[in-house]
């Protein structure tokens, strides 16, 4: 059977919804009184930004809003348009609010590809009501949006759709007369189970590849086209993963990898690891964070951490991907499994809080280098006690400026290599107030 094309327009387009009851998805803002049904059956619509990944719906929605609330609808994309469009925009809006009382609805996709200027220009006329705004973006708008803007409008999270929801529009691709209805399409459970799984979400994902896989399939004798799950996996060649090496993704992955190895949960932490790995993060990225959890969350409790973690670093640089990734995900294992300490991470934020209250403080003369006369006329080095020269190689003398004498920063934990550690300054410090013990008795020559 030929299979023409449809003069070029993509399939997600041609079955673009284009009224609510056919929209799928986001049933926690369209579902009955909730918030978008709510604006819609009141025909009232206050600037929105419409915060998602990738094919949930963000454009098509705001189509159907402009729509069924009578709004003058414009669309406006960052990527292709600047200032001067917009000041055209406003010409036109102003016009039709004064000849027709029609109020204009602008759709900017991709918002948050503008700078702060061009974000400034549309502020005023938000903020007036002449302009209803619905931004569609898939970074972060607190990051990315300018403060004054994001104020005046109501932040809406739309989520990945679910494989329901994928297996729904995918059904209805294939029923549709504007989709593939005239075709008479057959796909295999076991196909569409992997095209909407391999969607990872993204509704336009699903359609391309249903799409691709029509294309390819062979017609039988009886007028049908068949698509199995060869076909499937041939179309869809490789799963795309969401994910924005600059964007909020980024952060989120990075923090799942920090808390799982935090957490002691290698299964997580070695997920998270291949999700960042495939979706395209810079390993050396991955690497520089891991050096960075060997000193802050195990720190002295294991001190292979950190040389470990480095040399896995190393090994990645000299490998290259991907026989360089093993190194990283033994790496990880090893973190993971570690005890943990913060102890030297708290013991550093302690001293700079006390550094930044104090100020600079002198240093005890007794501890200070006398390399010259008049330095040492001015007692510089005078009592200072060579702890090589002492039982225990233990000295009974302060090291802190006046002022601090006995703060104590570091506090090992009783895990791992830190309990070791803990044992022996117990022990140091309890000979060393035998000592003072001593040193304190009447008679007791200094």
């Amino acid at each position: 059977m030929h299979k023409p094309v449809e003069k070029n327009i993509p399939l997600a387009e041609r079955i673009r919804p284009r009224h609510l009851e056919d929209f799928v998805g986001q049933e926690h803002l369209l579902g009955e009184d909730k918030l978008l049904w709510r604006l819609v059956k009141n025909s009232r619509m206050p600037s929105i930004l419409f915060w998602g990944p990738p094919g949930v719906g963000k454009t098509t929605l705001s189509h159907i809003l402009a729509q069924t609330t009578g709004y003058h609808f414009v669309f406006f994309s960052a990527v292709l348009s600047g200032i001067k469009e917009v000041r055209e925009i406003v010409s036109e809006a102003k016009e039709l609010l004064s000849l027709s009382n029609q109020a204009t609805l602008l759709f900017v996709d991709e918002i948050h590809r503008f700078n702060k200027s061009q974000q400034d220009a549309f502020l005023p006329h938000v903020e007036s009501g002449l302009l209803t705004l619905i931004g569609a973006t898939t970074e972060n708008p607190s990051f990315q949006v300018i403060a004054p803007l994001l104020s005046r409008c109501r932040v809406l999270v739309l989520t990945p759709l679910s494989q329901d929801n994928l297996k729904e529009i995918t059904h209805r691709a294939i029923r549709e007369q504007n989709g593939l209805g005239k075709y008479n399409v057959i796909i295999d459970p076991d196909a569409l189970e992997y095209l909407t799984r391999m969607a990872d979400g993204d509704a336009r994902q699903a359609l391309n590849s249903l799409e691709v896989a029509f294309s390819i399939a062979v017609s039988d004798n009886q007028d049908r086209t068949i698509i199995d799950l060869a076909i499937v996996e041939e179309a869809v060649q490789h799963r795309s993963l969401r994910y924005d090496a600059d964007g909020e993704e980024h952060y989120n992955l990075i923090s799942a990898l920090h808390k799982s190895m935090r957490d002691s949960d290698p299964d997580g932490a070695i997920y998270w690891l291949g999700r960042m790995l495939m979706a395209g993060e810079d390993p050396l990225y991955i690497a520089r964070r891991m050096i960075r959890f060997a000193s802050e969350d195990i720190g002295n409790a294991d001190p292979q951490a950190l040389p470990l973690t480095v040399n896995a670093r190393e090994s990645f640089h000299t490998l290259g991907s991907p026989e360089g990734e093993l190194a990283l995900f033994q790496a990880v294992i090893y973190l993971a499994t570690a005890p943990k300490s913060n102890a030297t991470y708290t013991a550093m934020k302690k001293v700079y809080s006390e550094i930044r209250k104090s100020g600079s403080l002198e240093v005890p003369k007794h501890i200070r280098n006398a390399p010259t006369g008049l330095m040492k006329s001015l007692g510089y080095g005078e009592g200072y006690k060579y702890a090589h020269d002492q039982d225990d190689a233990v000295v009974l003398q302060n090291h802190l400026p006046h002022g601090l004498e006995g703060r104590k920063f570091y506090q090992p934990t009783n895990r791992g290599h830190e309990a070791i550690i803990g044992d022996r300054l117990s022990k140091w410090q309890k000979i060393l107030e035998e000592r003072a013990s001593i040193d304190k008795k009447p008679g007791r020559n200094k």
